[in-house]
């Protein structure tokens, strides 16, 4: 799909909706998907209870002085799917942030990659603090990075 639409919900559009609600709703093209995925050439494809997938395309607009995709991509891709499995577990009003995102880089990602697939999963969900994994595969199923994520349940905000 070429004609995604990008920007930010209003607090309107997801008044009431639990986390994995407001995901699906970008999936299916009734919310916006995140203005970074528009820049970063990454959006979110899939999501479930404790589970979010990613896909992004590599291109020659990412590469560092060395010829390869910036460690900062696969980072953010990462941080992106971690994040969302997280939020899939939220119910309405119920939001998150990243503590920490880690990242291993296992093979090199380069602009003729070709699609990739970021699948983020919870590990461990508590009332204040969710932890997390990803994986960024490639068209063959092997592992490009892979990395975890401590994120912090932030409680509804006060009117």
């Amino acid at each position: 799909m070429t004609d995604r639409a990008y920007g930010v919900a209003t607090p309107d559009q997801i008044a009431g909706l639990s986390g994995l609600e407001i995901l699906q709703a970008i999936i299916a093209g009734r919310l916006p998907q995140a203005t970074i995925s528009q820049r970063l050439d990454f959006w979110i494809v899939e999501a479930r209870e404790g589970y979010a997938v990613f896909e992004g395309q590599p291109s020659a607009g990412l590469l560092n002085p060395m010829g390869t995709v910036h460690g900062g991509w696969s980072l953010t891709l990462i941080d992106s799917a971690t994040g969302c499995a997280c939020l899939t577990l939220q119910p309405p009003g119920v939001g998150y942030t990243t503590v920490e995102t880690k990242g291993n880089f296992t093979r090199a990602i380069t602009a003729k990659t070709g699609r990739v697939r970021c699948e983020g999963r919870v590990i461990a969900a508590g009332k204040q603090i969710v932890t997390t994994e990803a994986r960024i595969l490639d068209s063959d199923g092997r592992v490009l990075s892979h990395g975890t994520s401590t994120l912090l349940v932030l409680p509804p905000r006060s009117a």
